[in-house]
């Protein structure tokens, strides 16, 4: 059958659109298969990570944050830690989910559970957080509004720890699919959070999700699995004086 001048461009789009379709298909069983493989994971039991963690971080002081059964067991996490930690007028939330299955943990990223939860995605931008030692910390930030009585904008930073490495995203994870690597050993996510807007590069929530996200950089880093194999620990506490900020 002959196809007219008019039908051949949506053949021709519709055909285009059948191969991204294959090509992201294939993409995700590669990323779910490298995922699935068996490695030497490093599962961690349940209350761990809150016991190893300090409640005071440098000039931050935390409480535990309970959250529902039902909340954690969403998460697919092995372990985990709800806080909030103050700075005189300086509140944040943290939030860290620890797990070896990272096919589970992967699709709990901010920009679909937020929406998920109500919230409208106002901005988000790549930030780059200078720690002691010379060590970079690559995060995304995150601006969030939601209407209704007693809501209002939020800030997240959220970022990774895959087997020692930092990683923004799930960036880390799809290298190390396409590079045909063994699985990883265990994956944490890191969330830290305020209430407040002013925009992703200033601001006062943005302003101190960044320095807790430095000051306590270290000592995430010193309860997470094999760190002296990895990458050298950062000291714990550091002033965020000491720590800059660049939103790229």
């Amino acid at each position: 059958m002959r196809l007219s001048a008019d039908q051949r461009p949506i053949l021709l789009a519709a055909a285009t659109a059948v191969a991204l379709l294959l090509m992201s298909g294939g993409a995700y069983r590669l990323l779910a298969g490298y995922l699935d493989r068996p490695t030497d994971s490093v599962p961690m039991p349940r209350g761990t990570l809150p016991k190893a963690l300090p409640l005071r971080i440098g000039e931050w002081q935390g409480k535990e944050k309970p959250v529902e059964e039902a909340v954690v067991k969403g998460a697919d996490c092995d372990d985990y830690i709800s806080r909030t930690y103050s700075r005189g007028a300086e509140v944040v939330q943290l939030w860290i989910a620890y797990g070896v299955r990272a096919r589970d943990l992967m699709p709990h990223r901010p920009e679909v559970c937020y929406p998920g939860n109500g919230y409208t995605l106002e901005d988000t931008r790549s930030v780059e957080l200078l720690l002691g030692g010379g060590h970079k910390l690559e995060c995304r930030t995150y601006q969030f509004s939601r209407g209704g009585l007693g809501a209002g904008p939020m800030t997240v930073l959220n970022y990774y720890i895959v087997d020692g490495q930092y990683s923004p995203d799930v960036s880390l994870l799809r290298s190390k699919a396409l590079r045909g690597s063994s699985g990883i050993r265990y994956m944490a996510q890191v969330q830290v959070v305020a209430s407040g807007g002013g925009g992703a590069a200033s601001g006062a929530a943005a302003q101190a999700v960044r320095a807790f996200a430095v000051d306590s950089a270290g000592a995430i880093r010193a309860v997470m699995p094999d760190v002296a194999k990895t990458q050298p620990p950062v000291a714990a506490g550091l002033d965020s004086a000491g720590g800059q900020a660049a939103a790229q």
